[in-house]
């Protein structure tokens, strides 16, 4: 496919566009692997509530959201079985 020019470089300009967006694409890791490697990191992190210095504080985040964890998937296997068996 051959980009013929026009005399306003709008086709210049569109191309030069793309290629510095797939370029900023390729260099976040917005590939799949990438951004399933970030995402798996950032819901570790956040479950393990790492940035409190109080270890009370700490491990009460762990516990809620290791408990809002398991009433998530009990309601989802609840509402599995009520509404779509």
């Amino acid at each position: 496919m051959v980009m013929t020019p026009s005399k306003d470089g709008r086709n210049e300009d569109t191309e030069r566009a793309a290629r510095k967006e797939l370029h900023n694409l390729r260099h976040e890791g917005a590939e799949l692997g990438g951004a399933l490697s970030a995402m798996a990191k950032r819901t570790a992190t956040h479950f393990a509530g790492d940035k409190e210095n109080d270890p009370i504080e700490l491990w009460g985040k762990r516990i809620g959201r290791s408990l809002s964890l398991i009433g998530f998937v009990a309601l989802a296997i609840y509402l599995y079985v009520t509404y779509v068996k």
